[in-house]
């Protein structure tokens, strides 16, 4: 009774929120995220054209035809194939445009890029079903109700359950690097959790449901510090179901806050409260939520440096990315909290700022949204460059912000 009611006093209380926070001209900036787009969809057979070639910082294995933009290369359109995990966002990012349009032109691009994702709804080597599948496909269902469509979610939820183990209790991230992991799961993977929910929503089949809440419980169990922050890696044993070892793979060191790490933490958190109902997640997220945005390294415009502990702060790269990720997080999270006012002022805030500060010129970055994110900076791969995810977070942030300031329904 509790949580309906804080659901409907978060929604009661949005013209308070909104009449608070910065404005954000929601018309110009769709007018021109639609422009930026229709960049992008003029550079990207141009670099197919050029035969451009994945490279470092592409997921293993990730090889076939090359359909969807990932970043920038020394200026070039990198595309990447169906088995990259970033695969998913720019037919994600065409299905927002045409929610945020109504315009037919951007349902049929999002249809064609989407439907270049479909053999991947049987590639049972990877995790990152929820970013490829769910961002595509699942948002296609969302906005049109294609039972085609839901029907390759559904297998998709099937293939991502063959790579649960119930000794940890938990799915399996990479497959890579064997010598170094040994069943290795990353705070990411709370992410694609969300197409499992979504599978016994389909199906009435509880057995998806059950083995997200295990991966919820486990990541719960296992990869927070005291303060709240997230590990980035945790190996378990698969023999006993213990874990042998802690690590921050994208971050500065093992022990420091990978920035995009507690972002895919808040998000995953706030997402298994909305299915589940269960206090315990909202209670994790309004303590990761604490963490972020209380942390003294957090700058003042709320777009984090792409890990908390990096050593040359403020002389640092900044990561866009992890910003929209917590600013779509928020917003969602500000509709289950008594703290929601808070979190909806700085997810408007996040917004207001990468949409002045961050984004990229009309007609330059062949097309990309958002500039000043990073992607693996110990690897020196993706950094201070636009990349796809934060375009894709960057919209879903747009879109509930738009929603909730007119006082309607995020789904």
């Amino acid at each position: 009774m509790n949580v309906l009611k804080n659901i409907i006093l978060g929604t009661l209380v949005h013209f308070i929120v909104f009449s608070c926070s910065p404005r954000i001209n929601i018309h110009k900036l769709v007018a021109d995220v639609e422009y930026q787009t229709s960049v992008m969809l003029e550079e990207i057979p141009k670099a197919k054209a050029a035969k451009a070639t994945i490279s470092s910082g592409g997921t293993p294995g990730a090889t076939g035809e090359l359909i969807s933009p990932r970043t920038l290369e020394n200026g070039e359109l990198k595309l990447v194939s169906s088995r990259d995990w970033t695969s998913g966002f720019f037919p994600g990012q065409l299905w927002l445009l045409y929610e945020f349009t109504q315009n037919e032109s951007w349902k049929k691009q999002a249809q064609v890029f989407t439907s270049n994702m479909e053999k991947e709804k049987t590639n049972g080597t990877t995790h990152d079903m929820g970013f490829k599948m769910y961002c595509s496909f699942g948002e296609g269902y969302r906005l049109t109700d294609n039972s085609e469509y839901r029907d390759i979610l559904i297998q998709s939820a099937k293939t991502l359950i063959t790579r649960f183990n119930n000794k940890t209790g938990t799915i399996r991230s990479w497959d890579h690097n064997r010598n170094k992991w040994a069943y290795p799961v990353i705070i990411d993977n709370m992410m694609n959790l969300e197409l499992l929910f979504k599978a016994t929503q389909f199906t009435g089949d509880s057995s998806y449901y059950k083995i997200a809440i295990s991966h919820a419980n486990k990541t719960m169990e296992n990869h927070f510090r005291p303060d709240h922050s997230s590990f980035h890696v945790v190996d378990y044993d698969t023999a006993n179901g213990q874990v042998i070892q802690r690590q921050t793979h994208q971050g500065y060191s093992h022990a420091s806050a990978w920035s995009r790490g507690q972002a895919w933490a808040l998000y995953g958190f706030t997402m298994c409260f909305r299915f589940s109902k269960d206090k315990k997640y909202l209670e994790k997220a309004e303590n990761i939520a604490q963490f972020i945005l209380s942390h003294p390294r957090l700058p003042k415009d709320k777009i984090p440096f792409w890990d908390f502990d990096a050593p040359l702060i403020p002389n640092e790269p900044r990561d866009a990315s992890a910003g929209s990720i917590i600013a779509s997080a928020l917003f969602e999270l500000s509709l289950y909290s008594q703290n929601g006012h808070h979190y909806r002022s700085t997810a408007t805030t996040i917004i207001k700022n990468l949409s002045d500060h961050y984004r990229s010129a009309l007609n330059e970055n062949r097309g990309f949204l958002l500039l000043h994110s990073t992607g693996s900076a110990p690897v020196k791969s993706e950094v201070d460059v636009p990349i796809t995810y934060a375009d894709y977070y960057y919209l879903e942030a747009l879109n509930r912000y738009r929603k909730l300031s007119g006082g309607k329904l995020l789904w």
